[in-house]
């Protein structure tokens, strides 16, 4: 007897061993004829496997939150079966789902083209069509080799060679063509749909090891239907027009060049909303009981071998010898400098929470195929901070911390945004007892203020879980940020204290803290959000003072006076132009108003206001201009 717990509660009992699809077919013909997958004990398994304990069981279908994940791992299968029929001799190495699709990872003498992309496409959609079977077997470990080898599929076999003894061998079929996988998947081809495209040819290497061979990575999306393939396809489109390096150039913010890969060189308009966030997040650090400092960019590899940098992050860091023998490290992270300045004299209990905040540039190196605007840098500037508390004291601060972060975060127009817990990563510095307490205390502090979060196992930094803020943009891409993060490792190897009520030493708990994380990266993910046009605060160029005739020249120059007087960020164009083209040029750099004047405005004393995106102009009194815009470019933190 076999007894399977529906989700609403019913049971359900069968004689001897079922399976999903059984399972399915006894509930209803409906049912039966949408399920995809079933979730047994909270793990996928394809309909064909045996359920032979009693267990809870989800049946999964379309509409389930699992589906796509199922759908885009079995695109990929199809992909790889698309290839080897229409190119013979093609061996296939690895292809999972994405979050936005699946890739997979193909070996062939000659390069796919865009023409490949289409036959391998349309082949896809004629496997659809035949809607194999797809079923699951179990193989002899060294059988498996044997056959993948004979085939001349190297790369599987290698990789079944590696798999820890012991371990289950599976190989899937769909028709005539085979893959070793994990599964679980879809019953037949069929069952996948057409809401899926290829968009592109790029180059891996296996296992991800640049020392490795390179292969061509075929990647696609896929949806659910239609109707969410055009929904996402119109969501690149729109990205694409709202691309950062673009507008960047557009609006004279920054370039890159070969010279320096990965670091900005920021033009004075993007300096200056650089220095705007900056001076946003130093107001609301002050107000928050933050101190500010600044540390070496360049320390002794002693420091980071105390840290533990250097044993787990030393692939990402720049070093230099100097001619003593010195080996110093440009520093990718702020901590081990923060923890210096907390070090310095004898700290009481009194003085805690001590919450340090710093600007610091730093630079990891990052593959030059990863490099990608500001997104992704090799030299970049962090808002952070290290907050060293008592341990009573971790669950409350990390409370204020949150709540900082999602305040500012509504204050650039993010209301969607998601927390991740990530827990201890298999590389990683400290024993369990502290991590343990570490992620009790964080997981605390986050139950206790209802904030719903995810889990994301084993991706803690290596010295103490962690929370990452995800903020949802306008056209509904995800962009990790803001990060907290709960250590008592550092302060352990640093041997940070401070003297307790009891006049003994104790260890500090150090939490580790950035709001937009990346400043870089925080500008781009902006200008992206809002297409260019960004709030008024925060334009780098506020208002342009564009003259009409040259009559106006003068007085051009006294309504830009009396505008940057009342603090806003004000150009003049006088120049010898129609105003259609100045209003048509500055509107292309984003700027947000215009404050337009002729030879009837100057006699007035007036000013014809046009707005960003607007068709009608305002006529204001200069005074009266003045103070709207002024109050306007306060920062929204202010009002």
């Amino acid at each position: 007897m076999v007894a399977i717990t529906l989700p609403d509660g019913a049971r359900k009992e069968f004689d001897g061993p079922v399976t999903g699809q059984q399972l399915a077919e006894s509930i209803g013909p409906g049912l039966a004829k949408a399920a995809l997958a079933v979730k047994v004990n909270g793990h996928l398994w394809d309909l064909t496997r045996e359920i032979t304990e009693d267990t809870p069981v989800e049946i999964v279908t379309r509409k389930s939150e699992e589906a796509l994940e199922l759908l885009r791992h079995d695109a990929a299968h199809v992909l790889a079966q698309a290839a080897q029929e229409l190119y013979p001799g093609t061996q296939i190495t690895f292809g999972p789902a994405t979050d936005t699709g699946f890739y997979y990872d193909f070996v062939r003498d000659e390069p796919f083209t865009p023409e490949d992309l289409t036959r391998m496409e349309e082949r896809m959609r004629e496997i659809v069509a035949r809607d194999l079977p797809i079923t699951r077997e179990v193989w002899d470990r060294d059988d498996a080799v044997r056959h993948f080898m004979e085939i001349g599929e190297k790369y599987k076999a290698q990789w079944i060679e590696e798999l820890p003894r012991g371990e289950t061998i599976t190989i899937y079929r769909q028709g005539d063509w085979l893959d070793l996988c994990r599964g679980p998947h879809l019953p037949s081809t069929g069952k996948l749909g057409t809401s899926f495209k290829l968009m592109k040819v790029s180059g891996a290497y296996w296992r991800g090891d640049a020392n490795n061979e390179q292969l061509q990575r075929v990647t696609g999306t896929a949806w659910r239907d239609d109707k969410e393939l055009k929904a996402y396809l119109t969501m690149l489109e729109e990205a694409e027009k709202r691309d950062h390096r673009r507008l960047g150039r557009e609006m004279d913010l920054f370039h890159f060049q070969e010279e320096a890969p990965g670091a900005v060189f920021w033009h004075p308009k993007g300096w200056t909303l650089f220095r705007a966030l900056i001076d946003y997040m130093r107001a609301r650090q002050d107000r928050a009981g933050y101190v500010e400092i600044s540390t070496p960019t360049i320390m002794d590899r002693a420091m980071w071998e105390t840290s533990g940098h250097w044993a787990t992050f030393r692939e990402h860091m720049y070093t230099t010898e100097t001619e003593d023998g010195r080996i110093y490290a440009i520093k990718p992270m702020n901590c081990p400098g923060g923890i210096q300045v907390f070090k310095q004299g004898i700290t009481s209990y009194r003085d805690l929470p001590a919450r340090i905040s710093e600007f610091g540039k730093v630079n990891r190196y990052e593959p030059s195929g990863a490099l990608h605007g500001l997104m992704r840098v090799r030299e970049f500037t962090q808002d952070d901070a290290h907050i060293f508390c008592t341990p009573e004291e971790v669950e409350n601060e990390c409370r204020i911390v949150v709540e900082l972060i999602m305040d500012i975060y509504r204050d650039f127009g993010f209301e969607d945004v998601r927390i991740k817990f990530s827990d201890r990563p298999d590389k990683r510095i400290g024993d369990d007892a502290i991590w343990d307490k570490l992620e009790a205390a964080l997981k605390g502090a986050l139950d206790g203020m209802g904030y719903p979060y995810s889990y994301n196992p084993g991706e803690g930094a290596f010295y103490g879980p962690k929370l990452e803020f995800v903020l949802r943009d306008a056209i509904g891409r995800d962009w990790q940020c803001g990060t907290l993060q709960v250590d008592m490792n550092l302060p352990e190897r640093f041997d940070a204290s401070y003297v307790g009520e009891d006049g003994e030493k104790h260890r500090p708990v150090m939490l580790h803290r950035a709001l937009f994380g990346s400043l870089e990266r925080f500008t781009g993910i902006l200008i992206e959000h809002y297409a260019g046009k960004l709030p008024f605060w925060l334009a780098p160029l506020q208002v342009v003072v564009a003259t009409i005739t040259s009559d106006a020249d003068d007085y051009a120059k006294t309504v830009a006076a009396k505008l940057r007087a009342a603090g806003l960020r004000v150009e003049t164009d006088v120049r010898n132009e129609k105003i259609n083209y100045k209003v048509r040029e500055h509107s292309h750099a984003k700027v947000p108003a215009m404050a337009v004047v002729g030879k009837r405005e100057a006699e007035e004393g007036t000013v014809a206001l046009r707005r960003l995106g607007g068709k009608n102009q305002e006529v204001l009194a200069l005074d009266a201009l003045a103070s709207r815009l002024s109050e306007e470019a306060l920062p929204p933190d202010l009002l």
